[in-house]
């Protein structure tokens, strides 16, 4: 391959390493704990704080009532709660309970030795791809979400 073979290739070969970066997150994540579906994790990742569930189904790109179905599940297992918004009390807002902290904390640690396996970056280097994503992230969400998002 030249020079010029390798530039013009660039691009396409970028596009197709973030794939398989997905997929290699998608396939280590499949089967972590904590015990709970990959939609249920992503509702704790999605949870440092606590949101709105209308804000939450948005996000997400789910219905209102399947977020509402994650939460009952997640409120069984007394992972989160649900509180009314005091700034307006027609909303609920879905916060972690002690528990939930628990195992989003433990959820977080599963993603960053995903994240360290998937990469095989060293910590420096890590941190600037993670600041590089995030930027990346900022900058499409300008926009507003992106449709299909496949979370």
């Amino acid at each position: 391959m030249t020079g010029a073979d390798k530039r013009d290739s660039a691009p396409g070969e970028m596009m197709l390493s973030i794939a398989l970066l997905y997929w290699s997150l998608h396939d280590r994540l499949d089967c972590s704990g904590p015990d709970l579906s990959k939609r249920e994790r992503l509702v704790l990742m999605r949870l440092p704080t606590p949101r709105r569930m209308g804000d939450l189904a948005r996000t997400m790109q789910l219905l209102p009532s399947t977020l509402t179905v994650l939460a009952d599940g997640l409120e069984k297992r007394g992972l989160v709660e649900r509180q009314r918004d005091p700034d307006d009390r027609r909303a609920w807002l879905l916060e972690l309970t002690k528990e939930g902290h628990a195992a989003r904390c433990e959820l977080n640690e599963v993603v960053e030795i995903a994240l360290r396996e998937a990469t095989g970056l060293p910590e420096d280097d890590l941190e600037v791809f993670g600041a590089l994503l995030l930027r990346i992230r900022d900058h499409i969400m300008a926009d507003g979400l992106p449709k299909g998002l496949p979370f």
